[in-house]
């Protein structure tokens, strides 16, 4: 099988080359990405001389481009390219439409062109943010209604439902996936898991919005890229799925788990002003995948924290490079003074 996969170069887009490149040997992937602040190639850089896989500098906005690509001989487009963080989309939403929106109707209207000669398959990797907050109890399903509450949640919102109204209109074979935070090897250093690590190792403040009792549902990443090679090869057309991890944790649990684990006091911990529209918790219902396609997640979250932290500790070289310039310019505008 030939697979188009956006955005590859990012933290799960990567570990999902490297999930197919390793399950499927007869598979042969191109990997489009722009290249934004949270792509990096080093997250690949093994695979640069593997026959099976190529890597191509693009943007999925790129319509020529895309619809060249598509045109020769794909048959599965895996679309994991977006901006992805909500911080930076209350600070940017621009580059949030035109990624997450703009940049999926150009993946769709490529595919449109020639799914009626031959056969093609559409995996559109989406969010549990699309569903909005949760009270203190109940869970997501895929048919919770939607209610985003930021830019990039609402961007996501809107892609998914560019996909929906394809498979419908169209008839193109189209799915979306819906998934819990997920955490593990190659995740950029904003995000809050890296971010804990990589800061407990310096000895730096941990940063924790408000009271640190938003909740958000953990899956490491490998069980997420099993989870999309289920939906990839035997999910239903015109369906969406929800992935989860089966494991809530407050933020500030999460933080604390990571600083015991590292031997480092909690009073690196420094509460901060909440961001605005911060959601209070989120849960994943993925009782459907489970009963349906027969996947569950494998790897528990102090299995999956400790696999996490040896990783960033073996690899320091490459989140401290990451951790300077923009980032930290970034960084230091999110945090500082709140």
């Amino acid at each position: 099988m030939k697979i188009l996969v956006t955005g590859g170069c990012g933290f799960i887009g990567s570990n999902f080359i490297r999930h197919i490149l390793k399950c499927h040997p007869d598979y042969f992937l191109i990997n489009v990405d722009k290249l934004t602040y949270a792509g990096n190639l080093e997250n690949l850089s093994d695979l640069s001389d593997s026959p099976r896989y190529r890597f191509i500098r693009g943007d999925i906005a790129d319509a020529p481009r895309i619809e060249e690509l598509v045109s020769q001989g794909v048959e599965t487009i895996v679309n994991f390219a977006a901006e992805s963080h909500v911080d930076r989309s209350i600070e940017d939403p621009g580059a949030f439409m035109k990624t997450n929106v703009f940049g999926t109707f150009v993946l769709l209207e490529a595919m449109r062109k020639v799914f009626q000669k031959r056969q093609i398959r559409f995996l559109h990797i989406s969010t549990d943010e699309v569903y909005g907050s949760l009270g203190e109890s109940g869970a997501f399903t895929e048919t919770t209604p939607l209610a985003p509450n930021s830019p990039y949640s609402a961007s996501k919102t809107a892609a998914d439902m560019l996909v929906r109204a394809y498979h419908h209109t169209y008839g193109l074979p189209a799915l979306v996936t819906r998934c819990s935070n997920n955490y593990g090897p190659y995740q950029f250093p904003e995000k809050l898991i890296p971010l804990m690590i990589s800061n407990a190792l310096e000895d730096k403040e941990l940063p924790i919005y408000g009271d640190g009792m938003n909740v958000r549902d953990w899956i490491y990443v490998e069980d997420h890229c099993r989870a999309l090679d289920v939906v990839l090869h035997r999910g239903k057309e015109g369906e969406v799925y929800n992935v989860g991890g089966r494991s809530e944790k407050p933020n500030i649990t999460v933080a604390k788990t990571i600083l015991d684990r590292l031997g480092k006091p909690h009073s690196l911990i420094r509460y901060v002003a909440d961001r605005p529209g911060h959601d209070r918790r989120y849960a994943i219902d993925f009782s459907k995948i489970e009963r349906e396609l027969g996947w569950k997640p494998s790897v528990s979250f102090e299995e999956g924290i400790r696999l996490t932290i040896e990783w960033y500790q073996a690899h320091r070289e490459w989140w401290k490079k990451i951790k300077t310039g923009d980032y930290l310019d970034y960084y230091n505008r999110m945090y500082k003074d709140r």
